[in-house]
């Protein structure tokens, strides 16, 4: 048995694909990224058309398998996996493949392999990757997400920023040098979480990535039905953070810095007309 393992679904009936990708792990604080693609996955018609292996790439004692019973009372033992899910959106918009699930510990260059197999076989047409990451935007104000890609055309279009992070990465990291030398788009977007709330689930940053994913897809995301949630969670950090006077005062200085620092972006409507002119030309040539 390979590494890929694929249930009998076929991949023909998407359209025009493209691949979003998301880990829990360290790219993925409060959970907001893995939310943000189980939330696609909620919201649109989706198929389970199978998983990677886990056994190669898991270290076992880092994410342990589960034991539990199933509707019957039968005990059942579940591995941590990376599955593989076609989303179908609306009639004129592109259909996603998507996977996701927990960041693999080892051979990442061969997960990198795998996944480029699986762009080749579905003939998705370019990459995203969602990820969050604990930085200095304060909870009470727009949380930032940041757009980037190494294609300069694509960039260009876009608006996106050139990596410029040097240091140890994770597998998004990898995963993108792999496809940047497989000739294949891909882009990262990544929202800022502030640092100074507990890592549980935030629903403002989940509702930020998938009005960010909205604007250079053009895929319906109905991010706006997290409106309510996120407001609660807003109001529940102001909260705890009235209760201090000193974060009271820290949290005002990020206030004042962030307002001073207004990064003025194209309409959704701009950036999916650029995201779609992009692919047609990289098709056509």
């Amino acid at each position: 048995m390979g590494e890929l393992i694929w249930n009998d679904n076929s991949l023909d009936s998407l359209s025009r694909p493209v691949l979003v990708v998301a880990f829990k792990g360290l790219f993925d604080a409060s959970g907001s990224a893995t939310a943000a693609l189980e939330w696609l996955m909620e919201k649109s018609e989706s198929e389970n058309l199978g998983e990677i292996d886990s056994e190669t790439f898991f270290d076992f004692t880092q994410e342990r398998p589960l034991i539990g019973f199933d509707e019957n009372g039968e005990r059942v033992l579940s591995w941590p996996k990376n599955k593989i899910v076609a989303i179908k959106t609306h009639e004129d918009q592109r259909d996603i493949l998507a996977i996701s699930g927990i960041e693999p510990h080892l051979r990442w260059r061969t997960f990198s392999d795998l996944l480029i197999e699986i762009v080749r076989k579905s003939n998705v047409e370019s990459v995203l990757t969602l990820g969050s990451m604990v930085g200095m935007t304060p909870h009470s104000r727009p949380l930032t997400v940041t757009g980037s890609s190494t294609n300069v055309e694509l960039a260009k279009r876009l608006n996106l920023e050139k990596p410029s992070y040097q240091g140890p990465t994770g597998i998004v990291g990898v995963l993108h040098d792999a496809l940047d030398s497989a000739k294949i788009p891909v882009i990262s977007l990544r929202v800022s979480v502030p640092h100074y709330v507990p890592d549980s689930p935030n629903p403002k940053a989940t509702r930020a990535l998938l009005r960010r994913f909205e604007q250079v897809t053009g895929v319906t995301t109905d991010y706006e039905e997290l409106d309510g949630p996120a407001a609660d969670w807003q109001k529940q950090v102001d909260a705890a953070v009235a209760s201090d006077d000193e974060i009271t005062s820290y949290v005002e200085r990020l206030e004042n810095a962030i307002d001073e620092d207004e990064n003025l972006l194209p309409s959704g409507d701009d950036l999916a007309a650029e995201f779609e002119a992009f692919l047609r030309e990289q098709e056509s040539e």
